[in-house]
């Protein structure tokens, strides 16, 4: 049988959704390392209309992140599905990767999301604070599950309060891009 299509937020205020998200849960990705914590994702709005994205996790102590941009998938739609792209490896940007991006629920205050894309083999659960509470959280989850995610590969991310501020030691050789493709 086939899936339903997604429902995906229309009318995204993308001045509103701008900012740092922090990563509640999601399922795991061989783009990130698996022990990796304080994820997070910042957007900020360029004057193109196109989004910065910067990806960061810290992983052994150390920060590995990734820029890359996001657009609206379709100019003349009001639904909230984008496209992101980045180039990888990160140390050496050559090779573009773009994956798609949907809004499939947002809250009125913009304070929580929860993310996805047409495949479901990612998901995310993203909030403007580093902790949710339980009962939104079991929300988003049941609302995955009834878009057609198999919710059971969800992994909540660990997050530290207050969470690392600046940039912190990093990870400048991409040590961890090559972990996360090994699945380590």
């Amino acid at each position: 049988m086939a899936k339903k299509e997604m429902e995906v937020v229309k009318g995204l205020d993308l001045n509103r959704y701008m900012g740092r998200w922090y990563e509640i849960a999601s399922f795991p990705s061989r783009f990130q390392p698996k022990n990796g914590e304080n994820t997070r994702a910042t957007y900020t709005l360029k004057d193109d209309g196109t989004v910065n994205v910067l990806n960061e996790t810290w992983s052994d102590g150390k920060r590995g992140y990734i820029e890359g941009t996001a657009y609206k998938a379709d100019t003349n739609s009001d639904e909230a599905k984008l496209k992101v792209k980045f180039y990888v490896p990160p140390f050496l940007p050559i090779i573009p990767v773009v994956g798609d991006y949907w809004v499939l629920y947002l809250d009125d205050d913009y304070g929580y999301a929860l993310i996805g894309q047409p495949s479901r083999k990612y998901l995310w659960i993203l909030c403007r604070q580093t902790h949710m509470d339980e009962e939104i959280y079991n929300q988003l989850v049941q609302r995955a599950r009834d878009e057609g995610y198999d919710v059971s590969k969800l992994h909540k991310t660990p997050q530290s309060d207050p969470p690392p501020e600046g940039e912190g030691p990093s990870d400048t050789k991409g040590i961890w891009w090559f972990k996360s493709i090994l699945g380590k």
